[in-house]
């Protein structure tokens, strides 16, 4: 018995011995790395050394050159200069096939899915297990699949399509696939961007027995508590240049934020006082399925109405169906008094209605177009009033906003695709404004985009709201809709389950109400 327990004793101190060894290996050199674009440096001579078996943070405002670089890793771009040594080896990616087969993978920002596919097409997508004739083996890749999701913990069915899937299960399903690969370096950009608290911690747990095991993660967000809570070690970018690496026991929140941006950001929620005037919009009993349930409210000039709640409760539902991007099956709909029927997202515009939506990629940018094309695009009836396009007057406009919103662009003619997420969204933002709204509405104006970018947006918001907007704003982010709103509803199961004014607003109460709790019990 005594010699079984001073074998495992020691077995226990072996393992222990190797995966400070693992811990102390640095898999991953990047020196020199030197990529750019036309009239772009995204990574002037950086460098990078990540250590086996442990979470590496990259940080910095967007546009620093965290994913451009991660891109080079990967073997996507082709860097102008520089060295990239793996386990003590040069190495050279000409494309993503280089980088898998020699053991690195990566879940992208965005996500890009087959929607028609299943989820185990989509895992095993170029990789399908083969049987008689080189057929595809369906019933192997989904026990596959099955065996895959058992191990993670991941219930979710492998036939399901993806179009059918959640946004937080087609991430998770990506998070699934990357690891699929069996790679000794796993790159996670924004991996938790649009899942709930409950899978975040499910994933943070999935992080801690892939680096147990020995993988190295590359992780990339915007979230500060996120990196503090997992991170063994921290990688500063800025404006594409290397600023430092410091173990992130060694840094604080504020250090780091001033490392990121260049300075000291003292506030990330410039709220700025406004004359909140006469109601501009009423709902009334809106209704439209289970996901719009007998809403009713009111927004004012100068007003920031927070709309806060747990995923799937609703929110982004409400917004919608106002745009008219899905009809109302019943409810009233009154601008300045005045009642009027929204049936299509054109009707919103004509009544000084915008919105900024909550997936950028999807149903924001149009990648492929200028950032003048970007900004135009909802207010072309304005420029064109006798069917000619009024170039001079566009061209003016979209100068004058993009000087005011402060977006950075070598060119307004550059494809907004190349623009950082805060540069997309500030461009988004200017979109609407072209079209001289009275009610803009914002769902989640700050996701994916970095600490400073944030503090930009905020500041924007506070302006426009003095200049007598009525701003609607559906934020995933507690302190965000605690730092911005003059009054916040609390929406549950499609339905408001409270409304909390300023002055009251604390974290506990909101989730109270998010929760289903009543108002009673809150008070």
């Amino acid at each position: 018995m005594t010699s079984r327990r001073f074998l495992n004793e020691e077995r226990i101190h072996q393992i222990q011995q190797r995966r400070e060894t693992m811990s102390n290996d640095v898999i991953l050199e990047m020196e020199g790395i030197r990529k750019t674009f036309p009239g772009v440096v995204a990574l002037d001579g950086v460098q990078l050394a990540v250590r086996r078996g442990t979470v590496h943070s990259l940080m910095g405002e967007n546009g620093a050159g965290k994913s451009t670089l991660m891109k080079v890793l990967i073997g996507m771009y082709v860097p102008d200069e520089g060295t990239v040594r793996l386990n003590g080896n040069v190495v050279t990616f000409t494309d993503t096939r280089d980088g898998l087969a020699a053991g690195i993978s990566m879940i992208h920002q965005e996500l890009s899915p087959v929607p028609e596919m299943t989820v185990a097409e989509n895992i095993w997508l170029g990789r399908e297990p083969r049987g008689a004739f080189g057929l595809v083996d369906h019933k192997l890749m989904v026990r596959k699949t099955q065996e895959l999701l058992d191990t993670w913990d991941l219930d979710i069915n492998p036939r399901a399509q993806m179009k059918n899937l959640t946004v937080a299960r087609q991430q998770m399903v990506e998070i699934a696939k990357a690891i699929s690969y069996e790679a000794q370096i796993i790159i996670m950009d924004e991996p938790t961007s649009a899942i709930p608290e409950r899978e975040v911690a499910h994933l943070h747990g999935m992080i801690k027995r892939l680096t147990d095991s020995g993988v190295a993660i590359i992780y990339i967000t915007h979230k500060m508590d996120e990196v503090f809570k997992i991170s063994d070690d921290i990688t500063i970018f800025r404006d594409g240049k290397y600023v430092a690496t410091k173990a992130a026991a060694d840094l604080t929140r504020d250090k780091l934020i001033e490392m990121m941006v260049g300075r000291e950001l003292t506030d990330l929620f410039p709220k700025l006082e406004a004359e909140i005037g006469e109601v501009v919009l009423s709902v009334r009993n809106l209704n439209r399925g289970k996901l719009v349930r007998d809403v009713s409210f009111d927004v004012r000039k100068g007003e920031i109405l927070g709309f806060a709640g747990l995923m799937g409760a609703g929110r982004t539902e409400v917004l919608e169906t106002i745009f008219g991007i899905e009809p109302a099956d019943s409810g009233e709909i009154a601008i300045h008094g005045k009642p009027v029927k929204i049936r299509e997202p054109k009707d919103a515009i004509k009544n000084n209605v915008g919105l900024l939506t909550e997936d950028r990629k999807l149903n924001g940018i149009m990648g492929v177009l200028s950032v003048r094309d970007n900004m135009i695009v909802a207010a072309l009836p304005k420029y064109s009033p006798n069917g000619f396009l009024q170039l001079g007057r566009i061209a003016q406009d979209c100068d004058e906003q993009r000087t005011a919103m402060r977006v950075k662009t070598p060119s307004l003619n550059q494809l907004i695709k190349n623009l950082s997420g805060g540069n997309q969204q500030k461009a988004l933002i200017a979109r609407w404004l072209l079209t001289l709204p009275d009610i803009l509405m914002i769902d989640e104006p700050t996701r994916g985009i970095d600490v400073g970018a944030k503090s930009e947006i905020h500041r924007l918001m506070s302006l426009l709201a003095q200049q007598g907007k009525a701003i609607i704003m559906v934020s995933s982010e507690l302190p965000e809709v605690l730092g911005m709103s003059d009054r916040i509803l609390v929406m549950h199961e499609g339905r408001i389950s409270g409304e909390v004014p300023r002055a009251e607003a604390n974290q506990e109460r909101i989730m109270h109400f998010a929760t289903g709790g009543d108002a009673a019990a809150a008070a």
